[in-house]
Parts: structure tokens; sequence; C-alpha cells
């Protein structure tokens, strides 16, 4: 009984959170759920506590950064395949009890007794946020219950099976279809509302949806499905259940609608900032965020995204310190960055090879740097300037990760006050997603189709345009470029578990090495000053690297790790089982 409460009453405390934000509506000793949605203002207030559920700084796990994939020199338990059901799971419970607020305002505006037309836009907002929870549990779960009605103890709900991914899926759609009917678009959106999710919001999560179940249908299939009986949702589909090509299609021509129609733009000042716009984007807020003096209204590349304001409303997380070290990249990752000449490290004649720290970082992807520059000195770490001591509780390696750090970290931002912008999704991902859906669609793009997508990313990074000749010429897979492309541009973004979930490959890559950084060859070899061998467990491995075979610290070995087919789902938490016996668990668990 008290776990259904908790499902049942965070919806009252709505009214509570919509008090405090808006005391000018009614007396505070007078709003009661009978008396609440009567004016368009009170379901407007209600539509702007949703977006404090979106996930943000306030209340994301690094898991969510991709903290522990093969593209981090830190490891963790998922990344490892250590996955055992617990007893319970906030993203579940919490997750559930903002639906239940999305259907609060759906069913009080059924009820509502003036002219519907003032409040079509708040339905809409209810009906974005109840896809974009029902599409966060899926990518997290799988199949799971659907709840689009306000439950009370007597709600079949309570005690209904799971639904299959794909019910889950249609119901998706259909609410992402009504809210794009109904949402302005973002040129409409008056200055002071900027940050409310728009018509082109919509399409984005919608494709983005799409191509996500598209490719995983087409890569993973039924294989984590279950019987729905005794263990898993099932394989159920709805009748008219779109294909994966229709799915591709839509996602790729909605891609191309927010693309030519959005007003979005990419963010780059690289002229004015040492070409690292992918550095200075991410940690964004006002004039002393940056050396240029540029400010969040700037920004013109962020479409759906959790707003934050150091006056208003801060982070209240140290992400600065966190992403340091949790997000250091792996030897893989180091590596993956193309050289200047578009080519990739280990067939560039650019590449400068690993002897003096700064010599990898010579003639490459802008992004590199952006990324994984020096913290103190905001420039390439100087020779002779890293120690190697072990991991301890840092990643191990000479790497710190700034995508997501605050300039001039300690100074201009104390610890929690960070107060950039999340981002869920951008125009970036969005050109990800048309270039993506096009070739699974047809296997290729047209020169043209690159340029209208892939190019405009690289361009921004300092790499020339990829052209079809290009990649013949030199044993390019274009496919294979856009999943690079995904992995580097939205590094942290939480895409690379999705992403390798998705193409059904992450059992083959999460179960490698990873190594750190190269020791064969470099300052580090044969100095104590600056490497202490006996600090790393695990010692070296003998690894192909973007120069050959050298020796690399092995940081967690492969016979550590065990990612298999069931991790793809998380379990379901032990305490929802015990509550409601017609849940099933996931595959495995």
């Amino acid at each position: 009984m008290k776990k259904i409460l908790s499902i049942i009453l965070p919806g009252l405390l709505l009214f509570v959170a919509c008090e405090n934000r808006y005391l000018d509506l009614d007396p505070l000793d007078s709003i009661t759920e009978a008396a609440y949605f009567k004016q368009p203002e009170h379901f407007k207030a209600a539509a702007n506590e949703f977006y404090d559920q979106m996930l943000g700084w306030r209340n994301i796990h690094t898991d969510y950064m991709d903290y522990g994939t093969d593209l981090t020199a830190l490891a963790q338990d998922l990344g490892r395949g250590v996955l055992t059901a617990p007893a319970t799971d906030r993203y579940w419970s919490d997750t559930y009890a903002h639906l239940r607020e999305n259907n609060i305002l759906i069913s009080k505006a059924a009820e509502y007794e003036g002219d519907q037309e003032d409040i079509l836009r708040y339905i809409a907002e209810a009906k974005f946020f109840r896809a974009y929870h029902h599409f966060f549990l899926m990518q997290r779960y799988g199949g799971i219950p659907i709840v689009t009605t306000v439950l009370d103890l007597n709600s079949d709900e309570l005690t209904g099976a799971r639904k299959s991914r794909y019910e889950v899926m249609a119901q998706i759609m259909a609410d992402l279809d009504d809210a794009i009917a109904a949402l302005p678009p973002e040129q409409n959106i008056a200055a002071a509302d900027k940050g409310h999710v728009s018509k082109w919001a919509a399409e984005a999560l919608k494709a983005k949806a799409l191509l996500y179940e598209a490719t995983w249908e087409k890569y993973v299939g039924t294989s984590t499905d279950g019987d729905g009986n005794v263990d898993g949702a099932g394989s159920a589909k709805p009748a008219d259940y779109p294909s994966v090509n229709e799915m591709l299609s839509e996602a790729k021509d909605l891609a191309k609608d927010v693309m030519d129609r959005g007003g979005y733009e990419l963010w780059n000042y690289n002229s004015q900032l040492n070409n690292w716009s992918s550095l200075y984007l991410f940690n964004l807020e006002d004039e002393g965020s940056n050396p240029a003096g540029l400010d969040k209204s700037t920004n013109k590349e962020f479409i759906l995204y959790s707003m934050f304001d150091y006056a208003l409303y801060q982070g209240n997380t140290n992400i600065s310190h966190t992403v340091d070290g949790r997000l250091a990249p792996s030897r893989k990752f180091m590596d993956m960055f193309l050289c200047s000449d578009g080519l990739p490290a280990d067939e560039s004649p650019l590449f400068q090879g690993y002897a003096n720290l700064s010599d990898e970082y010579q003639n490459r992807d802008y992004r590199l740097t952006s990324y994984f520059a020096n913290n103190s000195t905001w420039d390439i770490p100087e020779n002779g300037s890293s120690q190697l001591t072990g991991p301890g509780g840092v990643s191990g390696v000479s790497y710190s990760c700034r995508k997501f750090r605050s300039y001039n970290y300690g100074t201009y931002r104390a610890a929690n006050t960070e107060s950039f912008d999340y981002p869920i999704i951008r125009l970036a991902e969005i050109y990800l997603i048309y270039a993506e859906a096009l070739y699974e669609l047809n296997g290729s793009l047209t020169d043209a189709e690159l340029d209208a997508s892939l190019n405009r990313i690289k361009v921004r990074a300092g790499l020339p345009a990829l052209t079809n000749a290009f990649a013949a010429a030199n044993g390019l897979d274009i496919g294979e470029e856009i999943r690079r492309e995904r992995a580097i541009e939205l590094f942290g973004e939480n895409s690379r578990y999705n992403d390798l979930k998705r193409w059904g490959i992450a059992e083959e890559v999460m179960n490698q090495d990873v190594c750190g950084n190269v020791i064969e060859g470099t300052e580090f070899e044969n100095n104590p000053e600056l490497y202490t061998p006996s600090a790393y467990p695990y010692g070296e491995a003998i690894k192909e690297t973007a120069d050959g075979e050298r020796s690399v610290l092995l940081l967690d070995p492969a016979s550590n790790r065990n990612f298999q087919r069931k991790h793809y789902l998380y379990p379901l938490p032990l305490e929802e089982l015990n509550l409601n016996g017609n849940l099933t668990q996931n595959p495995g668990y």
C-alpha cells in the first residue's frame, strides 16, 4: 500500500509547488485540486512544473553522461556488466510520479468549462512530457506499464501486466503527434518563455524515438522482450504498427523539417574562442563564462534542454569536479578523433605520435582539445606536466575532461554553483539523426545529403567535408563515420550506452580491455618522476594504437567485464514486483 500511495500522492504535491512558484494566482489557503484548474493561468502554472521533471543537473546520475562506457577510462559497474535488481529505483518511481502530474492536467482539461483554445498549448505540453517520460522508461526497462489516466487505489494499471515496447512506442508516437499539432513554433515563443517546448522540439523528440526504436528492432529485434508471461514484456504489436523502414523514413523527414524550418543554428564562435566552440557551448552562462564574453542568448543550437540560472536556479551539483575524472577518455576514444585532413589518426601523415604529451593533440579534430586539453592553463598540456600515479579516486590517465566544466572553475564558479543549461536534444544531434536514418534506409548518402547534415558538424570541428569519393579513396565506410561522429559529438550527453545497445554491438564493444596512456616510446617510459608502474594493478598491455602496436596502461581488463544481452535493459525494482504479482522481470535477472 505504501508504494501504491507513493505513485498516487506526488501528483497532489503539484499544487503546493505551483502555489510556491505562482503566489499571485490565489491565496495560499484557498487552493484545492477542485478549485485549481479554473483559469488558463492555472494550467500554465501546472505545465511549467513539468520542466523540472526532465533530466538536468539536479536529478542526473553520471551513468547518463556516458560514464563507464568504452569511451571513458574509469570503469563502473554497468560497463562491466555488474547489474542486479535493486529494491527500489528512483528512475522508476519518480518517472511514474511525473506521469501522474501530466495526466492530472490532461484530465482537468477535459473538465474545463472555459474556451479550450486557451489551454490547448498546456495540454500539448502535458502530452509532450507524457511521451518524454514513457520514452525514458522504455529505453531503460523495455516494455512497461503505460499510464494515461490519473490512477487511484482501484486502477487496473496498479495490478496490470507490462505492455510491450511496441505498445509503449505506439503511445509515444500518438502523444507526440498531438503535441506537434498544437505546440507553437520556436519562432513564436516569446523571449520570456524561451525554454518551453516548441513544435520543433516535439518533432525532434519523435525523430529521436523513431530512430532509436527502428534501429533497435533492426539490430536487436525481440531478443530482450521475453515472453511476457514468465519474463519480459512480450512482443505484442498494435495493429498498423509501422515497419522499420517506415520509422526510419519518418525520422528522416521530421529531422529535415526541424533543420529547414526550426530556425536553429550550430553555435560556432571558433574565430573568437581558439577553435573551441565545442567546449564553451557546454559551459555557457553569462559573459564571464568564456573569454569572448558570450552569453546564453547567443545559443540557438539547443532545441530541448533543462534551464539553469546562477541567480535563480543553480545546478546544485559539483559538475566540474565530477566530469574532470569520471569522463576522462580511454585510449580508444583519444585515437578515435580524426586528423585535420579528415583521415583516422592511424592512416594520416599528420599524426604526430605519442612521444611527448602534447604530440597527439597536433593536427586533430578541434573537439579533442575542446574536451581534453589542460583544465588549468586552458591549452594543450605541456610536456612533462602530467603524472601517472595510478587510478585511486581518479581515472589514472594524464587526460581530464572539461566538457561541462566551468570556465575558471573555482574562481568564476565555485563548486555546486555551475548553472549552464543541460542539453537533451540539440541541432547537431538532429543532423546526425537525419544522416543515420538516411543511411539505414538507403545504405548511402549523396554528397549533398552529407553537406546538409554530417559535414556541418565536421566543419565546426575543423575537419574537411566528407565526400563519397574521399571515403572510397581512403577506405572509409560512411555508416561507420556517422557512428564515429555520434560518439565524438554527443560525448557525455546520454548517448553512448543507448547507441551501442540499439546497434546490437554492446557486448562486443563493452567487453574489451579499457586502456589508458601509451607508455612505450613516450616521456612516461622509464621515468619514475612521471610514471609509477606499481600503482597500476593490471600493469601494461600491448595494443594496436594510432601509431602501431605499443605498450599501454591496462586500466580494466576484459576479464573483469561481462556485459551481456540482458544488460540492454535494466531490471525492474523488486519492490514493484512484490507489490504487483502481474509484473514480470526482464530476462536474465
